[in-house]
Parts: structure tokens; C-alpha cells; sequence
């Protein structure tokens, strides 16, 4: 996939898991893995910048596997920014699949 397609929706896939649930950096490049090819070294600068913009806080969590782990956790902020990313996306890729079905349509 092409990386600047990438770069400009990781915000909104971080945000939007971050919403379902707290979760640990890793876990989150897991879970974005499995639909978007990204390297673990894309999420932590973002992940410290949302938490920078008040977007996220962190906490520390005791794992069972080692040392304990830094949680990112959605702020009120952050679930209005997520809103407004939302309502962009749609209208951004309503706009991009309107485009394509005339491109193809009128070949």
C-alpha cells in the first residue's frame, strides 16, 4: 500500500481502537497489522504525539510477561478529535469512490 495513503489514516486507526478499549503500543501494531502492512517504528512517535495534543494519556499496567506496560487511554479531546476525523474520512472517501465510479464507468 502506498505509504502516504498510510500515513494519513494511522491517527484515525489508533484513535478508533483507542476508543474501544485502552490499549499497549504493541497490541495496537498487532491489531493494525492484521488489515495495514505498518512498522512497529510508525505507532510510537504517533502514540507520543496524540498523548503531546492531550488526545491520550498513558498509565502503567503489571504484564505477566515482563516488565509492566504503558497503556494509551482516549481523553474527552481525543474522542472529539476522533469524531471530526470520522466525519472527514467519510466525506474524503465518499468523494475519492464517487471519483473512481466515474473514471471506471467512463472508459
Amino acid at each position: 500500500m502506498n505509504v502516504q495513503f498510510k500515513k494519513g489514516v494511522l491517527d484515525l486507526c489508533v484513535l478508533v481502537l483507542l476508543d474501544k478499549q485502552d490499549r499497549y503500543g504493541y497490541e495496537l501494531v498487532q491489531k493494525i497489522s492484521e488489515q495495514i502492512d505498518i512498522s512497529e517504528g510508525s505507532i510510537y512517535p504517533l502514540l507520543r504525539r496524540l498523548t503531546k495534543e492531550g488526545y491520550s494519556t498513558t498509565y502503567l499496567k503489571e504484564s505477566t510477561e515482563g516488565p509492566p506496560r504503558k497503556y494509551y487511554k482516549l481523553t474527552d479531546s481525543g474522542r472529539t478529535f476522533l469524531h471530526e476525523l470520522l466525519l472527514e474520512w467519510k466525506a474524503f472517501s465518499d468523494g475519492v469512490n464517487q471519483l473512481i465510479k466515474e473514471g471506471v464507468t467512463h472508459e
